[in-house]
Order: structure tokens, then sequence, then C-alpha cells
């Protein structure tokens, strides 16, 4: 059993004996997660926990890098909204009524892209189609702008994000980060306005 299982037994351990002296000495944020957690683990039927032991220990079993993809890839997933989801869930589903061979082509299209291509299409459909264009601009920010230049991006109508690509091409890498603060500080009813004139100077 490896260091995390030990752990995550000893977590399953405390839920299941409903060990509440712990979740008084927990910030609020956690406390509230840990009680939802041990509501959950007691709703769980025996054969639902066996079940959950055994995804922790195939879990476990993946190599960091593979895990570190699947957790950025949940993170995208939960950042989406419905109407990125529903859109996702009908390529899904139309995905898996293809040929066999037809998917074998289209996942190997996918395997092919770079690995920043592939994070683009993680932003969803909308974004991840405008990726390509815009990845120079956006591919390299500093980790406390990220959240806030993803949401810029999302409120982005298809011009913005058509002129945010073509300047994206024309903008100096070392003007990149000056450029995208000053856009951050635009109001976003002005946004469009804004880039149509810098795109046209």
């Amino acid at each position: 059993m490896t260091r995390r299982s030990e752990a995550l037994a000893f977590a399953l351990a405390i839920l299941a004996a409903g060990s509440a002296c712990w979740v008084g000495a927990l910030p609020l944020g956690v406390e509230t997660q840990v009680a939802d957690s041990r509501a959950r683990w007691s709703a769980l039927s025996p054969e639902q926990r066996a079940r959950a032991a055994s995804r922790a220990q195939a879990w476990d079993a993946l190599p960091p890098a593979e895990r570190a993809r699947q957790r950025g890839r949940y993170q995208a997933w939960r950042a989406l909204d419905e109407g990125q989801r529903a859109q996702l869930r009908a390529a899904a589903q139309a995905f898996a009524g293809l040929p066999a061979e037809e998917q074998a082509r289209l996942r190997t299209l996918y395997d092919h892209l770079d690995a920043s291509q592939q994070r683009g299409w993680e932003l969803g459909p909308g974004l991840g189609a405008d990726w390509p264009r815009l990845q120079p601009l956006f591919a390299y920010v500093p980790v406390d702008e990220r959240a806030a230049l993803l949401t810029l991006l999302r409120q982005s109508d298809a011009t913005q994000r058509d002129d945010l690509a073509a300047l994206a091409q024309r903008i100096p890498p070392q003007e990149r980060a000056a450029f995208l603060r000053a856009l951050l500080r635009i109001e976003p009813a002005r946004r469009g306005e804004w880039l149509h004139q810098r795109r046209n100077q």
C-alpha cells in the first residue's frame, strides 16, 4: 500500500468513525468540505465503498504526470459553464456513435496536437477553436493573472477574440505582458471598442 493509500485509508477511517473532534480545528471552508465528504461516505453502501477504495488504489497506481494531466482536465471541465458542458456531452455522444475506425482516426489527430493545443481545447469548444491564434498572447502569463485573463477570454465574443488573435501576431513578446495588464484594466463594456482601436492602429 502506498503512502497516499495509507493516508486515504486513515481519512476514510476518520470519516467512517464520524470523528467530529477533528472538524472543529479546521478552517471553515475545509470543515464544510470534510463534513460533506463524511456525509457522502456514510451514505454509500459497502459495495460502493469498496468500489471507491478500488478507484483510489487505481488512481495511486497512475504515474504522477498522468494524475496531473487528469486533474487538469477535471479542473478545466469544472470551469466550463453548463452550456459548454452540454455541447461537450453532445459531442461525446456523437463521437461514441462513430465507427471504431473513425474514432481511432480522430484520437490520432488529437494525440498529434502539441500540448498547448490540447490544453486550448480543454478551455471549451469556443475558446478551443480560437486557441491556436490566441496562444502566442496568453500561453505564458504569470500564475496570479491567469484566472482574470481566462475570465476575460470567456467573456469575449468572437469579434473580440478575432481582434485579440490579430494583435497576438503583431505585439512583440516583450510588450505582451504590458498589453495584457492594460487589457485587464479596461471595463468589459468598453473592451470591444478598445481592442478594435488597438487592432486598427
